[in-house]
């Protein structure tokens, strides 16, 4: 045992693993205390929840752990992408929980601008595959916008050329979103700023703008990456509210020009583009206006002399208006005539014709014989229907008990009395309307009697026929006639007789009543 204790001990100094890894950390930390690392950037995944961000840079033969701390990373111009080539400025050091070493990155910028175009390029393809770019997408703009939102610095001279160049041309109202427009945080404040603008409601406090320009100046390719941004593309193709791209000059391209509705060389462009000039327009007003006012009086005068014109040639109202007067005159001369010869004609026929007793008495037995015989209609329809009913009563007598007959019976003979007194009546209303009837027809007959016009003093004169003498001109001297008053008739001697035209409603005539009675007239 002894032996082989004494042949173990060396010269060598003894370490612990601490102690060796320690050494090792502050070797390689004294050497390497600042270094520049190129790299293709593996295995990043965005930054851990502590803020902290792992990942690799490796090229064809080697690959190095990097770790960048959560202070740093808010600092960074660039945020790390997976397979993006950087140049990596920080120190290196060792892990000795896991023996291993790895670079902490203080500063990450891309690996020249070679890089920055590929990734750009390779952006803008992936873009444009989805549509995000194409035409048929855009939006013309407002031509004549309310309010206008800015996306830029506040304190750059970009938004004081953009405000000048609209107070210049047509003032309006003007939002301004401030947002930083260079550094790692530029894309995601530019994005916010246009959901932002999308977000505010029509009826707000706030207008909501018609119009937005997102503007920068110029600047490296570094300068406006900010402005490369996917989730800002994204947005800007996104948006409900047309926009305009007025980043860099007019030989700078971004990914928001291709995705905005329309790009403008400049920010100043970009103003011009948004409002036309309003002393222009209203100089085109006023041009427009003063020539609708002279189209609008020569039309004026144009109709004036149409109807003038129109005028000449229509004929004067006495013109128009004769022709309708002669045949109003016309009508009214054969209106008077008219109206005297249908007089005539109807005075003569009512004196012709003949009114005795014995046509109303006709007329009333056949007014009695209609009566009789819708009251002997009503007589059998009334005992069909009582036999009907007794039939009917007596075919259900045997299957009905003494309870429900005796409620039918009592409903028959109520239906019976309401037929009973719907007859009386119906018979006592027709009796009314013959017995209204013939009274009318009476009075009729008394007032067509001839008797009532000789009870006014009236004669009725026969000939020896007894035919009624109606004209002065049928009576000739020594003719005898017969004359019919109210109370009784006389015989009379015609002494001469005169001829006198038709129409004269009451023809006289010289008459001698025999026996010395008179002459009469």
């Amino acid at each position: 045992m002894s032996d082989a204790a004494s042949e173990s001990r060396t010269n060598a100094t003894e370490y612990t693993v601490s102690e060796i890894s320690g050494a090792l950390k502050r070797t390689v930390e004294d050497v390497f205390g600042n270094v520049r690392v190129r790299g293709e950037i593996s295995g990043y995944r965005g930054p851990h929840s502590s803020g902290h961000a792992y990942f690799c840079l490796k090229d064809d033969r080697a690959r190095l752990d990097a770790v960048v701390w959560k202070t740093t990373m808010s600092r960074l111009k660039f945020r790390p992408e997976e397979g993006m080539e950087v140049i990596a400025t920080g120190r290196l050091t060792t892990y000795p929980g896991k023996s291993n070493y790895q670079i902490v990155i203080d500063n990450l910028e891309p690996a020249g601008a070679g890089a920055l175009m590929a990734l750009l390029d390779e952006r803008k393809r992936r873009l444009q595959g989805e549509g995000l770019f194409d035409a048929g997408r855009k939006r013309r703009l407002p031509f004549m916008p309310r309010v206008i939102g800015v996306v830029t610095s506040p304190t750059g001279a970009v938004i004081r050329d953009i405000i000048h160049r609209i107070k210049d041309r047509f003032p309006l109202h003007v939002l301004v979103w401030p947002v930083r427009v260079q550094g790692e945080t530029a894309g995601a404040e530019v994005t916010a700023a246009v959901n932002g603008f999308n977000a505010l409601p029509w009826d707000g406090a706030i207008p909501r703008p018609d119009l937005l320009i997102v503007a920068r100046g110029g600047g490296s390719l570094e300068d406006l990456w900010g402005f490369n941004d996917e989730a800002l593309a994204r947005a800007v193709a996104a948006s409900g509210i047309p926009v305009i791209s007025a980043v860099g000059h007019e030989t700078d391209w971004t990914l928001i020009d291709l995705a905005a509705d329309v790009r403008a060389p400049t920010p100043t462009g970009a103003a011009e583009i948004a409002v036309p000039v309003k002393v222009d327009f209203e100089a085109t007003l006023a041009g427009l206006g003063a020539r609708l006012k002279t189209a609008l009086s020569r039309n004026f005068e144009r109709k004036r002399q149409a109807a003038r014109a129109a005028a000449r040639a229509l004929p004067s109202p006495d013109q128009l208006l004769a022709l309708p007067r002669r045949r109003f005159d016309e009508a009214t001369n054969r209106l008077g005539r008219a109206l005297s010869v249908s007089v005539e004609r109807k005075r003569g026929r009512l004196l012709g014709q003949r009114l005795t007793p014995a046509t109303l008495s006709r007329r009333m037995n056949e007014a009695r014989t209609l009566t009789l015989r819708d009251l002997a209609r009503a007589q059998a329809a009334f005992f069909a229907i009582v036999r009907e009913r007794r039939a009917r009563f007596s075919r259900t007598a045997a299957r009905l008990s003494p309870a429900p007959i005796a409620r039918r019976q009592k409903l028959q003979g109520d239906t019976l009395l309401a037929l009973t007194r719907r007859q009386d009546q119906a018979i006592s209303r027709r009796l009314d309307r013959l017995r209204g009837k013939l009274t009318q027809a009476d009075r009729l007959l008394a007032t067509l009697s001839h008797k009532a016009v000789l009870a006014r003093g009236f004669a009725l004169v026969k000939d020896a026929d007894g035919a009624v003498v109606k004209h002065a001109a049928e009576v000739v001297s020594g003719m005898a006639l017969s004359l019919e008053f109210a109370d009784g008739t006389a015989d009379a001697v015609a002494i001469s007789g005169t001829a006198r035209p038709k129409t004269v409603a009451k023809p006289a005539a010289k008459l001698k009543a025999p026996g010395g009675q008179g002459s009469l007239f």
